[in-house]
């Protein structure tokens, strides 16, 4: 987006700017004036030479930029800002609407709801989000599961037996998430003392918080004595075991499509660090809670990667949060070279991060 100090473009400016983005973003290519005039030729007539003049000025204002002398000019990321601004704000009758990347909303829509059939829980949705996303948009898919709040609750818990001294602890928290765990105990436990232990966390403990079932725990280990206290000490054994100390479970990320970035125009030294940047996933986690703030509902935009790691300053993110059952709040996006479609993905994103609450309770 222009600074303060950049004078506002003039609809003719705009109109041509758009024109350069939609054509770099179909080519790769610098873009020529004689093709400009040509693509705009049908909504407004305009020679070569008055897209030429115009192309200058808007290269000295920081949105375009020429790489060789002798070549057409390609869009910087000035220029990208202001056409996700147009294709935020534009309406069909606005002057600059954007056209070259329509698509029938409708459709793109039943197709995405398609790609989500049989999802019945926040996990498996988020697991499914980063394969749709990579696919519809051809960059990265993440969905970042909401950070543990501190109201989470329990909800149920399930314990079964695998074999001798090992147990599979399933336990479900209020925000929908799901913790699932495979355990080896010091003594063993048969079925029926599994049941017993699940029982007993599930009448004592239901809807509170997971800190308090642990103290709760140890308070009543020390009071309860005979076949009681044997009873709370396999629960607590399992339930310190299945939910350990540390007071938050650590966000988790899924990711999809890193090979979809092999494309990009960036060269081979780039593109091995932006993947060793995709990599690391507690950098895309830090990203995407710097740039996506839960008190927003929209799909944000970000060129500015390089501030938090400068490996990906040839990459945009396309994100939004995503509301799981009505609680947590995750995010889903989308990381990709700047010549990505941003109509299609913009759209994807957004329409992806409302659909939770509505898959999980059709």
């Amino acid at each position: 987006m222009p600074d303060a100090a950049t004078p506002a473009l003039s609809a003719r400016h705009t109109r041509i700017l758009i024109a350069a983005v939609e054509q770099y973003i179909a080519t790769g290519e610098p873009v020529a004036s004689q093709s400009i005039a040509h693509a705009l030729s049908a909504a407004e007539p305009v020679s070569p030479a008055t897209v030429r003049n115009a192309m200058v000025e808007l290269a000295a204002a920081g949105y375009l930029e020429q790489p060789h002398t002798s070549a057409g000019r390609i869009p910087t990321a000035r220029a990208f800002r202001l056409y996700v601004e147009q294709l935020s704000h534009s309406t069909p009758a606005h002057p600059a609407a954007i056209h070259s990347q329509a698509f029938h909303s409708q459709a793109f829509h039943t197709q995405i709801d398609r790609s989500f059939v049989g999802v019945d829980s926040p996990q498996s949705f988020l697991e499914r989000t980063p394969h749709v996303l990579a696919a519809l948009a051809g960059g990265v898919g993440v969905a970042l599961t909401p950070a543990p709040a501190a109201a989470d609750t329990l909800e149920h818990v399930h314990f079964s037996r695998l074999a001798p001294r090992r147990v599979l602890a399933v336990v479900v928290l209020s925000s929908g998430l799901v913790r699932d765990r495979a355990l080896t105990l010091d003594t063993d436990l048969d079925a029926p003392a599994l049941e017993s232990a699940a029982n007993f966390l599930n009448h004592h403990y239901r809807g509170q918080s997971i800190t308090a079932i642990r103290d709760d725990l140890a308070r009543r280990l020390d009071a309860e004595r005979s076949e009681l206290q044997r009873l709370v000490a396999a629960a607590g054994d399992l339930w310190q075991r299945s939910m350990p100390a540390a007071p938050a479970a650590p966000r988790q990320l899924y990711v999809e499509g890193v090979a979809n970035l092999i494309g990009s125009e960036a060269d081979r030294h780039s593109l091995h660090a932006m993947l060793a940047a995709l990599e690391e996933k507690q950098r895309l986690i830090n990203l995407l809670t710097a740039y996506v703030d839960a008190r927003q509902d929209s799909v944000r935009v970000v060129f500015d990667l390089d501030e938090h790691a400068p490996e990906m300053r040839d990459l945009v993110l396309i994100a939004a949060p995503a509301t799981l059952s009505g609680t947590g709040r995750g995010a889903v996006g989308v990381i990709g070279p700047k010549r990505m479609q941003y109509q299609r993905t913009m759209d994807a994103v957004g329409y992806i991060a409302h659909l939770f609450d509505r898959v999980l309770h059709s």
